[in-house]
């Protein structure tokens, strides 16, 4: 990162950290010596939270892996007493707006104490909540037109598993094991599955050669593959046995008919790569015409118009976390058209998985990963 870019970012966390001391430390009325450990608490965050945002950078230092750590716990404990601070300071400014005072000494004072112990509790839940095996989330999804030889049939969808800082090797072998076990027609990575080069992570994403299915594991790029050398990892992919989509479609035939299975690069692919530009038209093109069902994977929910134009009935996405952790989750819908869950756009399906990983720091908070089943059916009659 340029120095003045670096410089900007430490001086903006200075000034946040000062905004939450200004704030808490004197309302807490602490002894002298407790007031000057939470500002040395705060000094310390800055340097552990600037750490993490500049992560990769430390590969060279011998405790780099420890200091990450430390770096992204301190991101997301930050994130929440930010967010916790803030609204603090609205409740007590609505009291004031209603009462004609900003707020009793004791209210202060507890709520000053309460917040740093709120984020805390957030932090730790959170980390639970990130590092456990993602739940499986089983989806009927009603396909018009579904031919009788592949109702029931069952994608299993992972996404944005981010193999990176924090996730290694024994995070996604357990991953593949429950995957595995529910025993798929189809498995779909929808994107985002490595965070850094090749050469860095190659012995962690072996376990996936072992994802086995009837008709094959099927993989799309993600933004964050175009981050890490999208080139070398599509090589890498393909020699551990995975379907890499690029623009592109899989049929399965069943009693005459066939359902097709197509893939799209990343929404914003074409600003790394112009022969990546995401064109779901393309994907589809060439389908026989035996094929009456159409299943897109697609990075990002933003594929869903040109989706349902080109006539799929079904994408699958991810990209979004269901936001991670709050308040996040609230920003998505800025960029996105789904946060989470399924949703209909005409006559196109489409579910947006909140991800079996994480991004950043290890924390999930309202907003659960998963290992999605998705089960095609075919609709109830009238």
């Amino acid at each position: 990162m340029p120095r003045r870019a670096f410089l900007t970012v430490a001086i903006l966390l200075a000034l946040l950290h000062l905004y939450i001391g200004w704030r808490l430390i004197p309302a807490m009325r602490l002894a002298t010596g407790g007031a000057v450990i939470g500002m040395a608490l705060l000094a310390a965050s800055i340097l552990l939270v600037a750490t993490g945002l500049f992560a990769s950078t430390l590969k060279r230092f011998r405790w780099a892996e420890q200091l990450t750590w430390a770096g992204l716990l301190a991101m997301g404990f930050f994130s929440s007493l930010l967010v916790l601070t803030v609204l603090r300071d609205v409740a007590l400014l609505a009291l004031a707006v209603v009462d004609g005072r900003f707020g009793p000494a004791a209210i202060e004072r507890a709520s000053a104490i309460g917040v740093p112990l709120l984020a805390l509790a957030v932090t730790l839940v959170g980390l639970v909540n990130a590092r456990r095996v993602a739940r499986v989330v089983d989806i009927e999804v009603p396909i018009a037109g579904l031919p009788a030889a592949f109702d029931g049939y069952s994608i299993v969808q992972i996404s944005d598993i981010h193999v990176g800082p924090t996730i290694k090797r024994g995070y996604l072998n357990a991953i593949v094991n429950r995957v595995n076990a529910l025993k798929p027609n189809a498995i779909a990575i929808t994107g985002d599955l490595v965070d850094g080069s090749v050469q860095r992570l190659g012995l962690h994403t072996a376990p996936l050669e072992r994802l086995a299915a009837r008709d094959g594991t099927f993989f799309v790029t993600g933004n964050h593959e175009y981050y890490s050398g999208v080139d070398q990892w599509i090589d890498e992919l393909r020699r551990l046995g995975l379907t890499v989509l690029i623009n592109q479609h899989v049929v399965f035939e069943r009693a005459g008919d066939a359902l097709m299975i197509a893939g799209v690069t990343d929404f914003s692919a074409h600003h790394f790569d112009q022969s990546h530009r995401s064109d779901p038209h393309a994907a589809a093109s060439g389908a026989p015409a035996n094929v009456k069902t159409r299943v897109l994977l697609a990075h990002q929910p933003r594929s869903a118009e040109a989706a349902a134009d080109a006539g799929f009935d079904l994408q699958l996405s991810g990209h979004t976390h269901g936001g991670q952790f709050f308040p996040w989750n609230l920003f998505v819908p800025l960029q996105q058209p789904y946060t989470a869950g399924l949703n209909r756009l005409r006559s196109l399906w489409v579910y947006t998985s909140r991800g079996t990983g994480y991004w950043g720091p290890p924390k999930r908070f309202g907003a659960p990963s998963e290992i999605t089943r998705v089960t095609l059916v075919r609709p109830l009659a009238a």
